[in-house]
């Protein structure tokens, strides 16, 4: 019998192909997708997030955590509508116009899917306009800018601009982070939250997404 505690185990030591195959398992015994999700999958992540925020764990064990846990939620979804698991939130997220930076982003994207979040992650160099259409169209909860370049973190006051051209910055939680961002830019330009690292991040997002 698969328990919760070897999924957990897996996904925390990245072995992705074994993920997959427990999954099955767990779901041929008759253990539900949500139960998988939210008993096994989701306390894995946690628990990495945890241990990066205290530098207990590192980027390249993150990454494998999270790759695991990827393959791990690709297994489930053909269960999880018939289960009526639905998306903690969703989050549209970018790195900003005229910056080609995406290991901050990719890996902020990978903790926020690791918290049940629907992400959708339209890559780098991404115009203020691109962030409100994808907002729009998939009924985003919070939009997520990442600017790594003190040169492109000016954008992201664009963003939040062409969102109030639009009426509708109160429809959208804005979040920043990138390493020339602070608390201070984030108060100064009107957006919503910003987080220092990755883990911060999806926690902050699940919180918002909660609101």
């Amino acid at each position: 019998m698969v328990t919760m505690q070897e999924i957990r185990s897996l996904i925390y030591e990245g072995r992705a192909k074994k993920v997959c195959d427990v999954i099955r398992q767990a779901l041929e015994e008759g253990v539900s997708a949500k139960d998988i999700l939210q008993q096994g999958m989701l306390p894995a992540m946690s628990e990495v997030g945890l241990k990066f925020k205290n530098n207990e764990v590192f980027v390249p064990e993150v990454l494998v955590s999270a790759r695991a846990m990827n393959m791990g939620l690709e297994c489930l979804k053909p269960y999880m509508s018939d289960m009526g698991l639905e998306p903690a939130g969703t989050v549209v997220i970018g790195t900003v116009k005229g910056d080609m930076h995406d290991i901050g982003k990719n890996l902020v994207r990978m903790m926020l899917e690791g918290k049940g979040l629907r992400v959708i992650d339209l890559g780098v160099d991404v115009p203020a306009e691109r962030f409100f259409e994808a907002a729009e169209e998939n009924g985003a909860d919070i939009i997520c800018c990442s600017a790594l370049l003190t040169t492109t973190m000016g954008e992201i006051k664009n963003v939040i601009a062409y969102l109030e051209e639009k009426g509708v910055r109160g429809k959208y939680r804005v979040m920043i982070g990138g390493a020339p961002v602070s608390q201070a830019y984030c108060d100064t330009i009107g957006a919503d939250c910003y987080t220092p690292d990755a883990a911060s991040a999806a926690e902050a997002a699940l919180a918002l997404c909660g609101k």
